[in-house]
């Protein structure tokens, strides 16, 4: 009833196209955000929230059944095709390796490590079989940050070599360099496995704190020793990665004449040196494998004049876990708030410009993105092989858990600290009057880098990230919070995170009429937007404006 529900209130919202940008009367922004309805963002989320789409997961019938409904949509509205081969689609190629891994010292009788308790170790390789033997070099937090003038590497070979580091990034240990307490994306461990790849190692592994990676141990034996699943790309000289416990680290640290807490402390220096630790590791990964394909699917609204070429994202995630181990007898995972919430925005917003009429000067691309909860494939897909070029793509909005709970006197993203696209951003929710307020928790957390917006990022392209504001209009102050940590603690990821009758979309609507008033001013700007001085993606965004990759 629910599914029969949604799709007739959107045949009943569909109306004729309005006329061209240009008319007079209220301005384009304007036009775009009274184009919004409520009701088409409900529909949406009805259908895409239903059980009929079994959760959404990557690879599965409702999966697929969730492209199409986003490609058909596209199609309705009168978007463009803009992925692969003049379709909607653009392929996303998974692999997934399961890891039966030994680590060693080597030399003499080589003593082996214990998996699980000393380390988790898993493959970089495509392939069943992986291995490597190496010195192990000790690179510090194994960061290189010109813009810090910071590089762990300087003088450093590691090709053929493991190099081991610790995670987080200086800043943990003294607050006056790099961002201090607020994590960088230096500090992510993905980064440390990048680092590591593009200068030459064979192998990395990242010494693990409570502190420095903000959990326990438990919670790497939870995400890596299973299934590891990433997207499938050409191998490179790095073979293998994984997690060294802090126990073992020191013993094998000592075992090499050295102290790792004494190291730890150097590393945090500026003008730190790597240090070579007199061992040679020896590691050897067996892996399942399996291949599957899931896909993005994108749609673009034309932009007018000579910046058409050119566009600014509006995406969100439509994956989520699909049909897993039952909750008080409920054993699909419909993902209504995270994401078929943020899915219905991008839908809603692609209807808004088109029954407004309003074309920009650079074009509007709207993205649907697969596998963000298998860790960012599909907007990690767009970003290494994108459909059209990189220096084109000036900005990407993000839609990722909308708020359904009521109206706000403030707005809120992650991105704001990283670059100039925080000015368009409040001066779009100026407009709306609402106040840009930003969480320091998330900062601390770096929640940045736990989106899709963050792929793009990572190659170049400035972008932010919606979030719920924290005032709430007739509520008292912190309920907003009490809300979200209810979310957390009983729905997220939970076969429970379904359609409420307690939701709202007046909040939702807000969120959307600042992402279309930004689109608008972005969209029309004469300069793409740029990284701060001071941003960890300076770098990658002088690289793709010249037409290359950091």
């Amino acid at each position: 009833m629910r599914l029969l529900t949604a799709l007739l209130s959107l045949a009943v919202t569909a109306v004729p196209l309005a006329a061209q940008a240009g008319a007079p009367g209220p301005s384009a922004a304007t036009r775009v955000a009274r184009a919004l309805d409520p009701n088409v963002l409900r529909a949406h989320l009805g259908f895409l929230a239903d059980d009929a789409l079994e959760g959404r997961a990557p690879g599965t019938r409702g999966g697929a059944t969730a492209a199409r409904y986003l490609a058909a949509q596209f199609e309705r509205l009168g978007l463009e095709p803009a992925g692969d081969s003049g379709t909607f689609f653009q392929r996303v190629p998974i692999i997934t390796l399961t890891p039966e891994p030994t680590l060693s010292i080597a030399g003499g009788t080589p003593r082996p490590l214990a998996w699980k308790t000393d380390y988790v170790l898993w493959s970089m390789r495509n392939d069943s079989l992986a291995g490597v033997a190496g010195d192990a070099v000790f690179a510090g937090y194994g960061i290189v940050a010109p813009e810090q003038s910071w590089n762990d590497y300087a003088g450093l070979d590691v090709k053929g070599k493991i190099v081991i580091v610790l995670v987080n990034d200086p800043g943990l240990r003294d607050s006056t360099v790099f961002r201090g307490k607020i994590l960088t994306y230096y500090g992510r461990w993905t980064y440390k496995i990048e680092e590591a790849r593009r200068q030459g190692a064979a192998g990395i592994l990242m010494v693990h704190t409570a502190e420095s990676a903000t959990y326990p141990w438990m919670t790497v034996l939870s995400g890596w020793v299973g299934p590891q699943v990433r997207l499938e790309t050409p191998p490179s000289s790095l073979v293998v990665a994984g997690w060294l416990h802090e126990d073992a680290a020191a013993r094998l640290f000592t075992e090499g004449g050295q102290d790792l807490r004494a190291l730890s402390e150097s590393a945090a220096k500026p003008g730190f040196r790597a240090v070579p630790l007199g061992l040679r590791l020896q590691a050897t990964v067996r892996s399942a494998v399996r291949r599957s394909d899931t896909e993005n699917v994108l749609g673009r609204w034309p932009g007018r004049g000579p910046l058409a070429r050119e566009a600014v994202l509006i995406g969100g995630h439509y994956d989520h876990f699909g049909i897993g181990a039952a909750v008080d007898g409920d054993s699909i995972y419909n993902g209504a708030e995270d994401n078929a919430s943020g899915t219905a925005g991008v839908l809603a917003t692609a209807e808004a410009f088109a029954r407004s009429g309003v074309h920009t000067a650079r074009s509007l691309v709207f993205v649907g993105f697969a596998a963000e909860e298998s860790g960012l494939l599909g907007s990690q897909a767009l970003a290494t092989t994108p459909p059209f070029p990189l220096r084109d793509m000036a900005a990407i909005l993000n839609l990722d858990v909308l708020n359904l709970y009521g109206r706000t006197r403030d707005f809120s993203a992650l991105g704001l600290d990283q670059s100039n696209l925080a000015r368009p951003i409040k001066q779009a929710a100026a407009a709306e009057g609402l106040e840009v307020t930003s969480n320091e928790e998330a900062l601390i957390r770096g929640a940045f880098f736990r989106s899709d917006h963050f792929s793009l990022a990572r190659v170049g392209v400035p972008g932010a990230s919606v979030e719920s504001g924290s005032h709430f209009v007739g509520k008292p102050e912190g309920w907003g919070k009490q809300q979200k940590d209810l979310y957390i603690a009983e729905r997220y990821h939970q076969p429970s995170d379904e359609i409420l009758p307690s939701f709202t979309y007046d909040g939702a609507m807000q969120q959307l009429r600042v992402i279309v008033r930004t689109a608008v001013l972005v969209g029309n700007a004469p300069a793409q937007p740029a990284w701060h001085a001071t941003s960890e993606f300076l770098q990658a965004g002088q690289a793709r404006q010249r037409g290359g990759q950091r």
